[in-house]
Formats: C-alpha cells, structure tokens, sequence
C-alpha cells in the first residue's frame, strides 16, 4: 500500500507519497520512501485551545498505538461536542483499523461541514479523503476528492502528486505525467515526483525517457530506494542487467528491511532463475 496515502491521512495538516503504482513488468513497482511512523500528528488544520489541543494530541497518538480505542473515545468526545478534531481523530482511527471507505467518507463529510473555514483547510480535508480511497483501492473516488481539492488549492504539489497516482492507478498514465509536470514546473528539485514520472514513462514503454528522470532523481537523492528500484527495473527492461543488478544490490545495503528492499531480492531471485533455465526456455528481457 501506500505508505504515503497512509501517512498523509493520518496527519491533519498533510504534505503524501504516494507512489505510482503500475505493476511492472519484470519487476515490482517501486514505493515511495515511507516516513517513520512514529511520526507525531501535525498541528490540525483548525484552532484549539490549549486544553482541546492536548485531547486532540492525546487522541491521534492513541489512533496509531491502538486504534480501536482511538476510534471509541473519539466518538464519546464528538457526542459531547468534539467537533471537528474529534472527527479527524475518529477518521484517523478508521485508517488504523483498515476502514479505508468509512474514513474516507468521514472526512469528505467534514470538508462539507467545514463550509465557514479556510478555503486551505478544506482542501486538507479532501487530500486526506482521497488518500484514504487510495488506501481503499478506489482511484476513480480519490481522484475526485483530489479534483475539488485543487479547486481550492490550484497548483498545491502535493496534491498534484496524489492526483497523478490516482490517475496511474486508474491506467491514464498521460494523465499522471501532466500533473507530474506541474509539480516539476513549481518543484524542479522534487526528486519523488521525479521517480514517480519515470515510473510513468516506463508503463508507457518511454524508456529513455524513464531512465532520465531515474537518473535525475538520484543525481538529487542518490540514497532514494525508491529511485534505484525504479533505475533497476528501467535498466533491465532496456537489456542493461548488469546495471539493474547493481541498483537493486544497493538497495540491499542501504535498506535491507525496506519494501524496496524486498522488492530487489524478488528481482534479484527472477534474474537467478533464468540462469537456471534451459537455453531457450527463460522470458524475454522484460517480460514476466
């Protein structure tokens, strides 16, 4: 999943990566680089007051140590007149407990509620909502959430980001591309948005195209594992295994419990297995 869509929903003030996620042919797609999770919740999109902030902090820490009792004590503080930050809390704790549609219908009810508020909040509470269809496997649905955000914040590189995903979910990779080129236009240093352009480009068989920006994002980040899964499954489907293999082993050293990570020894162990082959008996170069 997306450890971006997650972690963008779970703050209340989000900046979420997600990554685009089309299947690869010889290989797993690559995954943006998941923020720790222990990360402490924003400060929510709305004013509280000191004692109403500590019960907001103290809930959204409990909605990623336990859930459940999250989601029960943010209900009994919305029945005594929570509001809206018991409401996120309530949202955040459905992530939690995988109720990936409940919390998003959750929080696109409180963006229609939060009509008298900040015009930036409201387009927090749809980004959020549109994650949590991310995490729910409803693209089409994230999509529109991500469209009436940016209505409200036009050229927010964030939510450009979510958008493309949505969109590269959905199969309509041009569409990820322009909304990519947008974030790159404002952002030329975003080496994510980078990674996830080449992962466009590459279902769309651009592979030189692909490879550049691959390459781009690792002149920025050099570390990104993201950006050297991507690299390694660019430079194999172009016949370079040699290039592949190495992108793919320093992702082992660099993060061997990542899902990148596992990623690479799942194409490490394919590109073994054709050895094993007969001659004649192994897939073309880039085919599964």
């Amino acid at each position: 999943m997306r450890a971006r869509s997650a972690k963008r929903v779970n703050k209340a003030a989000p900046r979420h990566p997600a990554v685009l996620a089309a299947a690869a042919l010889l290989v797993v797609a690559a995954t943006q680089p998941a923020r720790s999770a222990g990360t402490a919740p924003a400060t929510p999109a709305f004013e509280l007051a000191p004692p109403t902030a500590k019960q907001y902090n103290e809930c959204m820490a409990l909605a990623h140590s336990n859930p459940q009792q999250a989601y029960d004590r943010a209900t009994t503080w919305r029945d005594m007149g929570g509001g809206f930050p018991a409401d996120h809390c309530a949202a955040v704790a459905l992530v939690g407990l995988k109720k990936y549609s409940e919390a998003a219908l959750r929080l696109q009810d409180m963006a229609g509620a939060m009509m008298q508020a900040d015009p930036g909040m409201r387009a927090d509470a749809l980004e959020q909502a549109g994650n949590a269809w991310l995490l729910a496997n409803k693209p089409t649905q994230a999509k529109a959430d991500f469209d009436a955000a940016l209505t409200l914040k036009p050229n927010d590189v964030e939510i450009l980001i979510d958008r493309a995903e949505a969109s590269a979910l959905n199969g309509k990779f041009f569409d990820a591309i322009d909304d990519l080129n947008r974030v790159l236009d404002r952002a030329p240093k975003r080496a994510d948005a980078l990674i996830y352009r080449a992962s466009a480009y590459r279902q769309l068989g651009s592979l030189d195209l692909a490879l550049d920006d691959a390459t781009r994002a690792l002149t920025l980040d050099p570390n990104a594992l993201a950006g050297l899964l991507e690299r390694g499954n660019i430079r194999r489907l172009k016949g370079d295994r040699a290039g592949a293999e190495s992108d793919w082993q320093r992702i082992l050293e660099l993060g061997p419990k990542s899902p990148e990570a596992q990623a690479a020894r799942d194409n490490l162990a394919r590109l073994a297995k054709e050895d094993a082959s007969p001659p004649g008996a192994g897939a073309a170069p880039g085919k599964p």
